[in-house]
């Protein structure tokens, strides 16, 4: 075994998420949210090099050392997949390595998510999903079981274009085709537009990143695709208004039209911290009921996606405090780790006295 997969199998083996290799630091990996540093040794410059140049090709190598960046893949067999950043910082490289273990992958009960909801956002045939939240907040994850649930259960053709590809499908009842960004297609736009010559019922975008993206995944769910993404934002109604923000205000009412008409769910996680130690997933769900469309049509009521969040709790919506109000009930959570994670501590603080008193 190389040196590079004997230090990734040490780290992965501790139970990191996340594994950093710097010009003079120690090996490093995150855990339950904190990095930790293994042994004394740091990393020389050539150390870091000579890994880098094993996990590339040499066409990547002379890409990365003229684009100062590069986002790749690199696996072990029967340890983890993971998902690499290589950059250069004061002359060196670093890599940052998000792990992906290979192992199956998990179920909507494994990760903590409400089944009938998401078996029911992986039913719908046409329509816009978003999956958003942090760095780190598991999206991907999430993403995974959703269309390892579909492959299971629907004769479909899903397309996925990734950036890189961190889970791995094979067909099962549906049939699955993964394109990887730089590799199969040199942009999601590009990608995506080329995807609706490849016969898809179900089409993954890994980002929403910029404005072409955006128009070609609501075009391709509003032409009877069921399309799934992500993007960086807090909550739903975040969510919104960045889909919104890609676009000049002359545009807006089209956009904000289009994505009324598109959306079938918003799912906004992050990953906290749990009562007995490791981590807990808590979620803010919006769904595309007629409200909820209304209130995206109309900018003066965007605001109001609030109110429908927290009274859709028969529909299977509520808010990221709502969440967390449930998960301390449910002794997942400690008071005072969720009034430390709550989007308002006062309302989180006036949920939970009345879960006391119920």
């Amino acid at each position: 075994m190389s040196v590079l997969n004997s230090v990734l199998t040490a780290i992965v083996k501790e139970g990191a998420s996340d594994i950093h290799l710097r010009t003079g630091s120690a090996p490093a990996g995150r855990v339950n949210g904190v990095i930790r540093r293994y042994g004394d040794t740091r990393l020389a410059p050539e150390h870091v090099e000579a890994f880098t140049r094993e996990m590339m090709s040499p066409a990547m190598w002379d890409a990365f050392t003229e684009k100062r960046e590069a986002d790749f893949a690199y696996g072990i067999p029967n340890l983890a997949r993971f998902r690499v950043n290589a950059y250069y910082q004061r002359g060196t490289i670093g890599l940052i390595m998000r792990v992906i273990e290979d192992k199956a992958i998990p179920t909507f009960a494994q990760l903590g998510l409400p089944i009938d909801t998401f078996e029911a956002l992986a039913q719908h045939e046409r329509g816009l999903v978003l999956v958003t939240g942090p760095t780190g907040s598991g999206k991907t994850t999430t993403l995974a079981s959703l269309l390892n649930h579909i492959n299971a259960t629907q004769p479909v053709n899903i397309v996925t274009l990734e950036d890189p590809i961190e889970v791995l499908h094979k067909d099962q009842m549906a049939m699955i085709s993964q394109r990887e960004l730089g590799m199969d297609t040199m942009s999601f736009a590009n990608g995506l537009r080329a995807s609706m010559r490849q016969d898809p019922d179900v089409i993954l975008i890994g980002e929403m990143r910029d404005k072409e993206t955006v128009e070609a995944a609501l075009s391709a769910a509003q032409t009877g695709h069921l399309v799934f993404s992500t993007l960086h934002t807090q909550d739903a109604i975040r969510t919104v208004n960045r889909i919104i923000d890609f676009f000049a205000p002359h545009e807006r009412d089209q956009i904000r039209q289009g994505l009324s008409e598109s959306i079938v769910g918003i799912v906004s996680q992050r990953l906290l911290p749990k009562a007995t130690g490791g981590r807990v997933l808590g979620l803010e769900i919006l769904l595309g009921t007629p409200t909820v469309r209304e209130c995206i049509k109309d900018p003066e009521r965007t605001e109001e996606i609030k109110q429908a969040l927290q009274e859709g709790g028969a529909r299977g919506m509520h808010t990221f405090d709502q969440h967390l109000a449930s998960l301390v009930a449910s002794g997942l959570m400690t008071e005072e780790d969720a009034m430390a994670s709550a989007t308002s501590p006062h309302e989180l603080k006036i949920m939970m006295m009345r879960a006391q008193y119920a």
